[in-house]
């Protein structure tokens, strides 16, 4: 499983992310050559640093804290381009579910909406503090963003309703605005159907809020009190989620009542963590505080991508390679490899081998067996 290196961001990875699937593989082809021509003449060529995929989990898009968001080939790690605007660190990128338009939080306290073939910015929102997360719901006619906790100002999660045609103008309006009065919201997405907004915060908590209301529903502690949740990663459906917490472990947890399905320890806080497909495992990212990493080694540091059965919650290998703790790790939706970001300012590429996918438990192993019968 060797990995892709991707080198060119100057600071530090903040998120990576893939494109969603899509039906339609004539309108891929459309979409990336019109990316592979216009990306080339609009945007300044830059190294990557955080990445979202594409359609069918070919292209794939980097934010850093270097104020550049970049387009790449998943596949080769050929980059496309970057889009330039943004003024502070980028913490945050989704793309929407036609991979038409992207949208990215940033410490210069906007959200930025970009037409992806074109590199053109369609709408700035600002805000007084900080973004921190931001995401399109299932058909990509909401985009929500969590604003962070500053200067005497609340933690807020806003959304705004999104015209899907990227020529049409956007709206100014918030469609909803909820207040998080008691800790902070670290990160927030849509459930399936766009009927809850899930909320992690940063006291170790999950909220559930009604979607159209706003209304929290319920708020349970998931992690350890006052340890952080730094991300959290959608399954295919939506029905459930993964958390990464800074008390050292993750989280399988139910969108529907919140309930912890599984649960994943480890040695080290946890910065990400995602769920793959096609083999049910997850991988978990994380490592010793940046601030500690100039005085260990990249053994000690634990900087290391983490695999474990999703069901059975086994620890079943580790990959190698980063020089500082992972910030971001993400599975591409086809299956097929995975990719991580870390302090060091690197993302890396992989494409799972054959023995990825050869690998069993006996349960397993003897379940198709049924089923082949």
């Amino acid at each position: 499983m060797r990995p892709i290196l991707l080198s060119g961001h100057e600071r530090a990875l903040t998120q990576i992310k893939y494109v969603p699937p899509s039906e339609g593989r004539r309108e891929l082809e459309q979409l990336l050559a019109c990316l592979r021509s216009k990306l080339l003449n609009f945007f300044q060529l830059l190294p990557a640093a955080t990445l979202p995929y594409n359609l069918d989990g070919d292209l794939l898009f980097s934010v850093s804290k270097d104020q550049a968001i970049c387009a790449w080939f998943a596949h080769n790690g050929e980059r496309l381009g970057t889009y330039n605007g943004h003024v502070g660190a980028i913490w945050t990128v989704d793309v929407d579910p036609t991979s038409s338009m992207i949208a990215s939080g940033s410490a210069d306290n906007t959200i930025r909406l970009w037409n992806v073939k074109t590199g053109k910015c369609l709408k700035v929102w600002e805000f007084p503090t900080a973004v921190k997360r931001v995401e399109f719901n299932e058909d990509g006619t909401k985009l929500l963003g969590v604003t962070e906790k500053r200067m005497g100002y609340l933690s807020n999660i806003i959304t705004f309703d999104i015209n899907p045609d990227v020529d049409a103008e956007q709206t100014d309006e918030r469609s909803l605005t909820i207040v998080c009065d008691e800790s902070k919201a670290t990160v927030a997405g849509w459930s399936a159907l766009t009927k809850y907004i899930i909320a992690c915060h940063e006291d170790g908590s999950v909220s559930q809020y009604d979607a159209k209301s706003g209304d929290l529903l319920v708020n349970y502690p998931i992690h350890e009190l006052n340890q952080p949740i730094a991300d959290m990663q959608w399954a295919a459906d939506r029905s459930y989620f993964i958390t990464a917490g800074k008390d050292k472990s993750a989280k399988l947890i139910s969108a529907r009542d919140l309930e912890v399905l599984k649960n994943y320890p480890a040695d080290t806080p946890i910065n990400s963590a995602t769920i793959t497909r096609k083999k049910d495992f997850v991988i978990l990212g994380g490592g010793q505080a940046a601030m500690d990493v100039t005085t260990t080694s990249a053994r000690q540091g634990k900087f290391e991508a983490r695999f474990y059965h999703k069901i059975f919650e086994d620890e079943v290998g580790r990959v190698r390679g980063h020089f500082g703790p992972l910030n971001t790790v993400a599975a591409d939706p086809t299956g097929r490899s995975y990719a991580s970001g870390a302090e060091d300012g690197y993302v890396r590429i992989h494409h799972f081998d054959k023995g990825y996918f050869d690998f069993s438990y006996e349960v397993e192993r003897e379940r198709a067996n049924r089923l082949q019968q």
